[in-house]
């Protein structure tokens, strides 16, 4: 069975959520052999095996990630020479994306960015027009490079043998070309990361302002939820850029999101839609975002979301 190159997502050692979507994308392909670059390896390697990386191949050295992005791609490129993968499998985030347009480029191999579901043969799945048309692709030159958005495939655990190989990479100039100089944490609250969190609360046009976000705060705090905005919202200035889920922003898909004040665009139905369980909170019945959820409240969310805070901190 032949190789599917997976490249781990990491922070500080702790994989992230998008790495096991690719790892269960992978299996459908072939066998799933990650790659971990840089130091940190030791403590994630079961966490992969347990989504399926049959082998990790580990390049610990420091220096590759001294620099933006290229050594990430002149690694790819060597595995990809060396191991002759049927497809090799990165993140669709703005890093993952340049990386596989790089690693194209350097392979001569087609690309697909932005793919939602991955079938046998490598026939990737695209949502355009929020959601409206589904279209698939499949690369006909070279090794297919596939940059998958985060929250698209759900992870499943399927154990697999994670055997560690040692592999390495001669830097160029070229490659080494920008280098990072300084690395500042971002500080975080006591909230989940909006797009690893099981619960999302989201905020829309109908919050009217942005001091009335602090009520979508509070009902997020009382579920210990992310807090998400749709693109009105942050448009408006209301509440960070950072925050918008949907077409041109987050993608989610936790335990329960429940939209508030949202309408129900389809530009953001195309950032949630795969949520298990979906809530909405309007006072218009015609709402598109009725369509689309399991409990829908009819109400003014200024009175509906406080009541429901005040209720679920009772019973905490």
């Amino acid at each position: 069975m032949a190789e599917i190159l997976v490249l781990v997502d990491h922070v500080d050692g702790e994989v992230k959520k998008v790495t096991l979507e690719l790892l269960t994308a992978a299996r459908r392909l072939g066998e799933p052999a990650a790659v971990w670059i840089g130091p940190g390896a030791d403590g994630a390697k079961d966490k992969l095996a347990e989504y399926g990386a049959a082998k990790i191949y580990v390049a610990a050295d420091e220096e590759l990630t001294s620099y933006v992005v290229a050594p990430k791609a002149a690694l790819l490129a060597q595995l990809v020479a060396d191991k002759s993968p049927a497809a090799v499998l990165v993140s669709a985030t703005a890093e993952g994306k340049e990386v596989a347009g790089r690693l194209a480029v350097k392979t001569g191999s087609g690309v697909l960015t932005d793919v939602v579901d991955v079938a046998e043969g490598a026939v990737a799945e695209h949502s355009i027009f929020g959601g409206g048309i589904i279209a698939h692709a499949k690369v006909k030159t070279g090794t297919p490079i596939v940059a998958v958005r985060p929250n698209s495939i759900a992870p499943e655990a399927a154990p697999a043998a994670g055997a560690e190989e040692a592999v390495s990479v001669t830097l160029s100039d070229a490659d080494k070309a920008a280098k990072i100089t300084e690395k500042v944490v971002q500080e975080k609250g006591e909230r989940p990361d909006l797009t690893e969190a099981a619960i999302v609360v989201s905020g829309g046009r109908g919050v009217g302002g942005a001091e009335n976000f602090k009520i979508i705060e509070d009902l997020a705090d009382s579920l210990g939820a992310a807090v998400g905005a749709s693109r009105a919202a942050t448009d408006a200035g209301w509440y960070p850029h950072s925050f918008q889920v949907g077409q041109t922003g987050k993608t989610v898909s936790p335990q329960l999101y429940i939209a508030v004040g949202i309408s129900g665009a389809i530009q953001h139905r195309a950032g949630m839609q795969t949520s298990k369980t979906i809530i909405a909170i309007n006072k218009d019945s015609e709402a598109p975002i009725f369509e689309l959820v399991d409990y829908g409240v009819v109400g003014d969310l200024f009175q509906v979301a406080p009541q429901l805070t005040e209720e679920i901190n009772k019973r905490r």
